[in-house]
């Protein structure tokens, strides 16, 4: 027991601090289980090396890949972002509308489709009406997350945390759930958290990103941004741009190539530079100084704006700003070690790291998920950036690629997953047989699927449609949340084992003496809140699980409400942005500081524990059936 809590204990400092990325995290414990189970070098976890590799072949693990391939499959089509584009004409410039249009929309459909992609689709478009609107994004960002998450608590499928909560309900309590178990109260959380939004939550979103300030501004990079001219006699005259600047010694970019007033922007690197050229450089005072104290370039100004350095006859933006997800090549390596320039033709002119601006130095830095890079780059190269997986591009493309024709195949693959796990066919073949008289209705019950060979024969079904081509299945999974689900559910199996959560059921039990039982219901949804802000959601339902299950048990309530508390509680989390990857998504398009998610997220966080808990009590009371 005690070395299954040191391993949690290593987990949860590493899922803090990110010295490992989670998914590796995940890995090193499913290791460290095996190493010191029944099949390892003592029998320390009880866990054998088949259960500690059971994570890659349990259902929950097969279901979420599966989920995370239909959902590309239906981004593919397009559909979220028209329903994105009829939501910015519908806002216009009233943030009423806005707020209205952005949880109108990415709520009802994180129930369908899994809440993550939704996110992704979303954030260029709800940038977009901002930006077009006259209003912060800072107003709309941290709402587009929460109302997916609220949305992802209406069925089973609207978050990964809702189908592995199920596999560990069936496996502690032979309670699955069904598709639309929790569906009324999750109408009641999307309402009660909407009506927060649209009165009180964005009255305390501060605008981090002003209305009129462009990425220049807004990045305050003005001071790193600087024209020079390229000196007759400078050793720089007949260089190529990638050869012009040691960029080991001089922290600097060349931006763009300005001749005979011709602008020249990426990909210039195989540019020869001429005497007279005006170079727009990213390098801070002490760099330019050095570059002038040798002879090299004379100073010639300052770009002020964003307009500055975007040529004239570009008809598209050639700055943007792209967020980095989890699964994409970036996460981990710099900017030098990534060769990010070099693959796009892009040049980083500054970047958001868990709400630090970083203008300088930053080839060196390690890039996390959810980091917001600023860029310059062609048109044709930013279109490359918004059709790769390995970014999403904060605007939408003037020209998107959508198989739009592909939509009612789509529609009908995932009514038809759903349908055949929510529709109760033995029921309907019972009826049918008795108003009939004919018994082979009675058969219809063999229908009944779980929703893991639903979800395998939705993947099948988008590629023999043509949905989804056959490379792209691979390239739609989120590689890293499966690796981390294979990796924690064998932890919460050593937990029960061991014996882990009967110990913490006790002592939570304990406090049956003080409270009544919807107080320690309460006390789960609160602790498992705070336990999801540090960690992932995931791994908080795989530890908090066993132990809320053994605490009902011991205390004397049903179980499944204990379940119910902590899977909301885990698919709620607002208070962090590191929480929960939609709040990653949304941390540096919105500008936003740390505490603004506390801010917002706590009173939420705070009201919906209590609606939940109330709304448990409600529907499925807490006493033992």
């Amino acid at each position: 027991m005690l070395v299954v809590f040191a391993i949690i204990l290593v987990a949860l400092v590493l899922f803090v601090t990110e010295l490992l990325p989670i998914d590796v995290t995940a890995i090193l414990v499913m290791v460290l289980l095996m190493v010191l189970g029944v099949d390892g070098v003592v029998n320390f976890t009880e866990i054998s090396t088949a259960e500690g590799t059971s994570g890659f072949s349990n259902s929950a693990t097969i279901t979420v890949l599966a989920m995370l391939i239909l959902s590309s499959g239906i981004s593919q089509t397009g559909v979220v972002q028209i329903l994105g584009r009829k939501m910015s004409a519908f806002a216009g410039n009233d943030l009423d509308k806005q707020l209205l249009a952005t949880i109108g929309v990415s709520g009802p459909i994180s129930g369908f489709i899994n809440n993550t992609p939704v996110v992704a689709i979303l954030v260029p478009v709800v940038s977009d009406i901002a930006h077009q609107g006259k209003t912060s994004p800072s107003k709309l960002l941290i709402p587009l997350s929460y109302a997916s998450m609220f949305g992802g608590m209406l069925t089973l499928i609207g978050t990964s945390t809702n189908i592995l909560a199920s596999d560990v309900s069936a496996r502690l309590i032979d309670h699955p759930f069904s598709m639309f178990e929790f569906t009324k109260l999750g109408i009641v959380v999307l309402v009660v958290g909407s009506l927060y939004l649209l009165t009180v939550g964005h009255r305390l979103l501060p605008e981090r990103v002003p209305v009129d300030e462009d990425y220049v501004q807004e990045y305050a990079i003005e001071e790193y941004l600087t024209e020079v001219v390229v000196d007759a006699n400078s050793p720089l005259v007949d260089t190529t741009v990638d050869d012009a600047i040691d960029y080991v010694e001089f922290d600097a970019d060349i931006l763009q190539v300005v001749r005979d007033g011709e602008e020249f922007i990426e990909p210039i690197g195989q540019k020869t530079i001429r005497a007279g050229d005006l170079l727009r450089l990213r390098a801070g005072r002490a760099t330019v100084q050095q570059l002038v104290d040798r002879e090299t370039v004379t100073l010639a100004g300052n770009p002020q704006t964003a307009a500055d350095i975007e040529p004239d006859e570009v008809s598209d933006r050639t700055l943007v700003e792209i967020v980095v997800p989890r699964g994409s090549f970036l996460v981990g390596e710099s900017l030098e070690s990534s060769t990010f320039r070099q693959r796009y033709d892009a040049t980083v002119l500054a970047f958001r790291s868990r709400g630090e601006t970083v203008r300088s130095n930053m080839d060196e830095r390690r890039i996390r998920v959810g980091d917001t890079l600023l860029i310059q780059a062609a048109p044709d190269s930013i279109d490359r950036l918004s059709k790769n997986d390995d970014f999403i591009v904060a605007h939408e493309p003037e020209e998107p690629d959508y198989r739009t024709e592909k939509i009612p195949h789509a529609a009908a693959i995932m009514v038809g997953v759903v349908g055949f796990v929510a529709v109760p066919w033995g029921v309907v073949g019972a009826a049918l047989a008795g108003l009939t008289s004919i018994g082979a209705f009675e058969g219809l019950s063999a229908l009944s699927l779980p929703i893991l060979v639903t979800a395998l024969a939705g993947v099948v079904a988008m590629v023999a449609t043509g949905v989804l081509r056959p490379t792209e299945i691979y390239d739609a999974v989120e590689w890293d949340v499966i690796f981390l689900l294979a990796g924690i559910i064998p932890l919460g199996m050593a937990l029960e084992q061991t014996g882990g959560a009967d110990l913490l059921g006790s002592l939570v039990a304990a406090t049956g003496a003080y409270l009544p039982v919807l107080g320690v219901l309460w006390v789960f949804y609160l602790a498992t809140g705070l336990i999801t802000g540090v960690i992932s959601n995931n791994a908080s339902v795989v530890l908090m699980l066993p132990v809320a299950v053994e605490t009902a048990r011991q205390i004397g309530a049903d179980p499944f409400a204990f379940v119910l508390a902590v899977t909301f509680a885990a698919s709620t989390a607002f208070l962090t942005p590191v929480g929960y990857q939609t709040n990653l998504f949304v941390y540096g398009p919105g500008g936003y500081k740390f505490l603004d998610f506390v801010r917002v997220g706590a009173p939420l966080q705070l009201l919906l524990s209590v609606v939940t808990v109330l709304g448990i009590a409600f529907f499925w009371g807490l006493s033992p059936a």
